[in-house]
Formats: structure tokens, C-alpha cells, sequence
């Protein structure tokens, strides 16, 4: 079975080749990023942006980990989620892109 099932991003499903236009969001507003996991045990699942770990926790399996965050400043940053389940490994790259304001129209 496979540890990770689905990945979503501010609610949508994350995908890596779609508009990063779609998880944008302004200052200060807050981003969301979860993890629906399958498999029996325990994961311990930790999201990072550079050096900083903005969430990481130990999940009962089947379950799910969610982590919200926001930025007081705009630019785009690399997140990496990590996930470690018994015998399997999972990690994927997140692009975080803060606006300096909410789009207008």
C-alpha cells in the first residue's frame, strides 16, 4: 500500500507541472499543505523551508498531516516534505509563492 495517497496544497491537489499561479497567496495570508497517508503504523511526516521546520508530527497510519504557515514577506521559497513510514520513504519539493498583495480583479 502506499504511504502517500494525495498531497494538497491551500486545498487542491499538488502537482508540480500544474500554474504555480494556482497555490499562490498574498502577505500574511495563510497556505496549507497536507498529506493523506495510507499503510499501518506510524509516519513521521516534516515540512521545511530552508532551514527552518515550520511543522513536523507523528501520525497514526492511516491518517493525515496538515500544516498551515504563512510569510510576512513576498517571494517564492522551496519547501521540502519529508515522510518516513516504516520501510518506505517519500519526498517531494514545494513551491511557496507569496504576492506582495492579493491580485486585483
Amino acid at each position: 500500500m502506499k504511504l502517500v495517497k494525495l498531497i494538497k496544497l491551500n486545498n487542491l491537489q499538488y502537482n508540480a507541472n500544474r500554474d504555480p499561479a494556482f497555490y499562490r497567496r498574498p502577505v500574511n495570508e495563510e497556505f496549507r499543505l497536507q498529506a493523506m497517508l495510507g499503510g499501518s503504523g506510524e509516519a513521521k511526516a516534516r515540512f521545511t523551508v530552508g532551514d527552518e521546520v515550520l511543522c513536523e508530527s507523528t501520525i497514526p497510519l492511516p491518517g493525515h498531516f496538515d500544516c498551515k504557515f504563512s510569510y510576512d514577506t513576498a517571494g517564492t521559497r522551496i519547501g521540502v516534505l519529508t515522510i518516513d513510514g516504516g520501510a518506505s520513504q517519500f519526498r517531494e519539493t514545494v513551491r511557496i509563492d507569496v504576492l506582495e498583495h492579493a491580485p486585483i480583479g
